[in-house]
């Protein structure tokens, strides 16, 4: 019986998944990100902010007064830490970043973690190979970061030295597309 009851409750959840994808008659192919699914017919960050691992991400981005250029037709790429990404950071550090006399160099980081354009896991694999063996791309801040392929991972590293694993790739927004990171990368 207990079998029957958790089949059932997985059937059910399955069935309203798949209802709250339909939209406009259509099927949604989506990622389920934080606990979350992520809709390709949703800008940035209408996902982002259904997404429970992404609660400091999207705190840092209000703080930075950046949510209206994240709904904009863009498209962006954007590398997106979780919170434990930010929590590896040094004690104290996110709080300082979101206070109001520090929005310049949180806007800064943030920016950081973002390049125009929609770059899939296909196409930054490629840049790498053309690039035999690492692509170096410009970020909206400006800087540069690093991207690698070990193994069947795609990492980036930034100016500082940090390395992030994409941990989730190809989360496809209205604007872009989302990949999901494991650490904060630093201008």
């Amino acid at each position: 019986m207990k079998t029957f009851k958790k089949l059932a409750v997985v059937v059910v959840a399955g069935i309203i998944s798949l209802s709250a994808s339909a939209q406009n008659g259509k099927q949604e192919k989506t990622v389920e990100v934080g606990g979350a699914p992520m809709y390709p017919s949703k800008n940035i960050v209408e996902n982002a902010v259904n997404s429970k691992d992404h609660t400091t991400l999207v705190a840092a981005v209000k703080a930075a007064g950046l949510v209206e250029t994240l709904q904009t037709p863009g498209p962006f790429t954007v590398f997106a830490p979780v919170n434990k990404a930010f929590d590896k950071l040094p004690k104290g550090t996110v709080d300082q970043l979101l206070q109001p006399e520090n929005k310049n160099q949180l806007t800064a980081v943030l920016t950081y973690h973002v390049v125009a354009g929609n770059l899939s896991a296909e196409a930054i694999t490629q840049k790498i190979q053309e690039g035999e063996g690492k692509a170096v791309l410009t970020t909206v801040q400006g800087g540069t970061i690093t991207l690698l392929k070990k193994g069947k991972k795609l990492m980036l590293s930034d100016a500082k030295g940090n390395v992030a694993t994409i941990t989730i790739a190809d989360v496809q927004q209205s604007n872009g597309v989302i990949h999901v990171i494991d650490t904060v990368i630093l201008p």
